[in-house]
C-alpha cells in the first residue's frame, strides 16, 4: 500500500509539473493574457479540470515556481538544525537560490516574466497576495515554535523581515536583469545585496528563535 501511495504521488507531481512547464513556455512565448487555461489543458493533454485540480487560478499558473521556493523557505525553517537561527536558515536557502542565477537561460526567462508582470494587475495583485500567504505562514510557524499567541507582534516583525528582503532582492535581480545584467556578475552583485540586506537584519535576529530540537 505504501509503495502505491508513493507512486500515486510521484505521478500527481509528475502531472503537476508537466502542467506547470506547459504554461509557462505558453505564457513566455505568446503573453499570459493572450493564453487561455483551455489551451494549456490541450497542449498539456489533460483536462481543464485536471488543471484546476491542481492551479485554482490562471494567476496560479503563471506562480507555481514561485510557490514552490516560498515553501521551502518556510519549510527550510521548520525542519532547520539544532543551534541553527531562523536568520541563518533563511538566507542560507536564498544563497543557494542564486546559484541558478548564473546559467545562460535564466536571465531572459527572468525578464519575461518580469515584463508580464509588469503589464499585468491581476498577476501584480498574485503575487502580493502570494507574499502575504507565506508571510503569514513563517510567522505561524514561528510563532508555533516558540509557544506564542499566531498574532504575536515580535514574531509576524521576524517574519515580515525576512520576507521583505527576499521579496526586494526578486525585485533588484528582475531590475538588473532588466538592464542587461547577466550571468556571474548578476549573481555576485545579488550576493552583495544579500550580505548588506541580512547584514541589517542580524543586529536584531541573529539570536532570534535559536532551534533546539
Amino acid at each position: 500500500m505504501a509503495t502505491e501511495l508513493g507512486l500515486r504521488e510521484r505521478k500527481k507531481q509528475q502531472t503537476r509539473q508537466q502542467i506547470f512547464d506547459t504554461a509557462s513556455r505558453l505564457f513566455l512565448e505568446r503573453g499570459f493574457d493572450a493564453v487561455t487555461v483551455a489551451e494549456v489543458a490541450r497542449a498539456a493533454d489533460v483536462s481543464e479540470v485536471t488543471v484546476f485540480n491542481y492551479f485554482p487560478t490562471k494567476e496560479d499558473l503563471f506562480f507555481g515556481g514561485m510557490d514552490a521556493f516560498e515553501e521551502q523557505l518556510v519549510e527550510a525553517v521548520r525542519r532547520r538544525a539544532a543551534g541553527e537561527s531562523v536568520l541563518a536558515v533563511f538566507r542560507r536557502v536564498l544563497d543557494e537560490g542564486f546559484e541558478n542565477l548564473g546559467a545562460e537561460e535564466r536571465a531572459p526567462i527572468i525578464a519575461r516574466a518580469a515584463t508580464l508582470i509588469g503589464a499585468s494587475s491581476a498577476l501584480q495583485i498574485r503575487e502580493r497576495e502570494v507574499v502575504a500567504h507565506y508571510t503569514r505562514l513563517l510567522a505561524i510557524a514561528l510563532a508555533e515554535e516558540r509557544g506564542v499567541a499566531e498574532d504575536d507582534v515580535e514574531t509576524w516583525t521576524v517574519a515580515s523581515g525576512l520576507m521583505g528582503a527576499h521579496r526586494a532582492l526578486v525585485a533588484y535581480v528582475r531590475h538588473q536583469v532588466l538592464a542587461g545584467r547577466r550571468g556571474r556578475r548578476l549573481v555576485a552583485d545579488a550576493r552583495s545585496q544579500a550580505a548588506r540586506a541580512f547584514a541589517r537584519l542580524e543586529a536584531g535576529m541573529a539570536d532570534y528563535a535559536m532551534a533546539n530540537k
